[in-house]
């Protein structure tokens, strides 16, 4: 997914993120991101704004999403990717209109789980949720090729350590319990 904030000059910004994971009941649900670097602006946009937003695009967006990330200091990141704008309802963050879901969330905490001042952990409290009624119910939109994207972040030898390459995947159903 894209995390999108403000950038200080006022233009948006986009970060291609994964890794991340969702936890609630009914009295709240939250995004809960890590290693997410502390010296990028984005992490700065969400420690100044208190809110971000996750956008959630099929594998078809990947290089538009990667430009983003080639082009990401003073420029409109949603420009460089090609990405609509839509303001979100319950923030101040941009959205991407081409996600099949978005989530709009008010920051609750960063934490450097190691205290090496690298990466934190960010936690934001789902406000608002947005979704293309399509994928709103069942599983045949939300996975496959139209639906959420995965990182296989350099999987590693096993025996060696070596780092094989980063890729992306996307989840096919096999079977329902």
């Amino acid at each position: 997914f894209a995390i999108t904030t403000w950038k200080e000059n006022g233009l948006p910004n986009g970060c291609f993120h994964a890794w991340s994971c969702f936890h609630g009941d009914r009295t709240a649900f939250f995004a809960v991101m890590g290693n997410l670097y502390q010296h990028t602006h984005t992490y700065a946009n969400i420690l100044r704004e208190k809110c971000f937003a996750l956008n959630f695009l099929p594998i078809a967006c990947y290089d538009r999403l990667v430009e983003t990330i080639r082009r990401n200091m003073d420029e409109d990141e949603f420009e460089a990717g090609g990405f609509a704008l839509e303001e979100a309802r319950t923030i101040h963050a941009p959205l991407i209109a081409e996600a099949f879901l978005s989530l709009e969330c008010t920051l609750t905490e960063a934490k450097d789980l190691t205290g090496a001042g690298q990466t934190a952990m960010v936690t934001g409290q789902v406000r608002h949720a947005w979704v293309e009624e399509a994928y709103a119910r069942g599983y045949d939109r939300r996975y496959g090729k139209d639906g959420f994207m995965l990182l296989v972040p350099a999987p590693q030898d096993l025996l060696t350590g070596a780092p094989g390459q980063s890729g992306i995947a996307t989840v096919d159903i096999k079977r329902l319990d």
